[in-house]
């Protein structure tokens, strides 16, 4: 691969992770939200799997966020940069219903999954093998969250 491709492609790579960044920092938002506002009959489980979820979106916030250093890029780091660049809407200012709450983060995590599939297969085909490991890794966090997430809807 040429230099100029390689350089090209690498600040592809790193523009897309900062979607994929902007979107995790959002989900991991929104689920520490409703951890704190959450109500209903299955309280204790439910504010308990969103404290699990939240804080494993923290990671993997951290993780990109190094990869696209890694490629040497800037790392997009503010609010107000996530609100341009997430895919996924905030918490709305009223607490929604348990159900909503779970359905919401359940749909969220299938976005992120489909996000980090089409990324990672985006990164191997730019010979950037490390950026479709973690995008593997994130795609199999996102598909456990929504199946856990999805279960307490049953």
């Amino acid at each position: 691969m040429s230099e100029s491709k390689t350089s090209n492609s690498k600040a592809v790579v790193a523009e897309k992770l900062g979607v994929v960044l902007a979107s995790s920092y959002m989900l991991q938002l929104k689920t520490q939200n409703f951890h704190w506002n959450v109500t209903g009959p299955n309280f204790r489980s439910v504010h308990l799997l969103f404290e699990t979820q939240y804080k494993e979106l923290a990671e993997a916030v951290d993780l990109v966020a190094e990869r696209i250093r890694a490629l040497e890029a800037i790392t997009p780091g503010s609010f107000a940069e996530f609100s341009k660049l997430s895919k996924l809407k905030e918490a709305p200012a009223k607490p929604p219903s348990e159900k909503a709450m779970i359905s919401a983060l359940a749909e969220d995590n299938e976005v992120l999954s489909k996000m980090c599939t089409e990324i990672g297969s985006f990164a191997d085909d730019a010979d950037d093998r490390a950026t479709g490991d973690i995008m593997n890794g994130r795609i199999e966090a996102h598909d456990k969250a929504a199946w856990m997430l999805r279960s307490h809807l049953h």
